[in-house]
């Protein structure tokens, strides 16, 4: 059920979790998130990951608690005035509301292969990413442009950090992911298992992504923008592809990398039915 308390500030204890938003990795440690915004929170009320609270302003509650008892959640909903929101958010919103969320455990290595269809499987794999909104920003491309299962490695920000949640619009909560301390490991398990590795690298090895045949299973790899893939993974992966761009331009924005790379097998992959 959905149970509803006005507040007229933020001190309330309930709305700890609130004041302390930005201390993303302390709520990690507490298994927690905080979701922003109305399309990820609402995203997030359709989603069926645990749910423990909603935060509204009064011009919204009315609409979100019908929302909350459509879906059938069980919830907390906190009204306060929006100045109480503005202050843990540090900027002016007009409706936005929050929402306290619990990370969801990680994918089994079954649940990872099983995400997307026999010979058409597109998996993420993300190498060195410490920037939490450019994890969520590949999440979004990955999410709209046919990729699914998210392979992190261990110093890659994880994908339910605040503001990789905010940057993802939500589209996290559709992708199953994994962290592992061996990443290289992971990858030559995905290679045991059928799945071609393909580095997005510019290099020797690298061809053009024009040319990547995407009529198999594939998981590809994006790193860190200044360092790109460690030695050890690309050890690890079949083979490279890159973005052929004009002179003077060496790399692109990691998320704006994987929108190339993803929608150029999406597109391929489409025209061979």
């Amino acid at each position: 059920m959905v149970t509803r308390r006005e507040l007229h500030d933020g001190t309330a204890p309930e709305l700890v979790p609130y004041r302390t938003m930005k201390a993303q990795h302390d709520h990690l440690g507490g298994g927690v998130f905080v979701a922003e915004g109305d399309k990820v929170v609402h995203r997030l009320i359709d989603s069926g990951l645990g749910l423990r609270s909603v935060l509204a302003p009064p011009r919204a509650a009315d609409a979100l608690e019908a929302r909350l008892r459509a879906a059938g959640r069980a919830a907390d909903l906190f009204v306060a005035p929006r100045a109480v929101l503005e202050g843990f958010t540090g900027f002016p919103i007009y409706q936005g509301i929050l929402a306290l969320g619990e990370v969801p455990v990680p994918a089994s290595w079954a649940e990872l292969l099983a995400a997307g269809s026999p010979g058409r499987r597109l998996i993420t794999a993300l190498d060195g990413l410490t920037g939490a909104e450019n994890v969520g920003a590949v999440i979004r491309n990955a999410s709209a442009l046919g990729a699914r299962g998210v392979l992190l490695g261990p110093t890659t920000a994880h994908p339910y950090l605040r503001r990789a949640v905010r940057s993802s619009m939500g589209t996290v909560f559709t992708q199953p992911y994994d962290r592992t301390d061996d990443l290289p490991g992971r990858l030559r398990r995905l290679r045991d298992a059928g799945v071609t590795v393909v580095a997005a690298h510019p290099g020797a090895m690298a061809r053009s992504i024009h040319r990547l045949e995407v009529r198999r299973d594939l998981c590809v790899v994006f790193g860190a923008e200044g360092e790109g893939l460690s030695a050890e993974v690309l050890d690890a992966c079949d083979e490279g592809v890159s973005i052929p761009m004009d002179a003077g331009v060496d790399s692109l924005n990691v998320a704006a990398a994987s929108a190339v790379v993803f929608s150029e097998i999406r597109r391929r992959r489409l025209e061979d039915g």
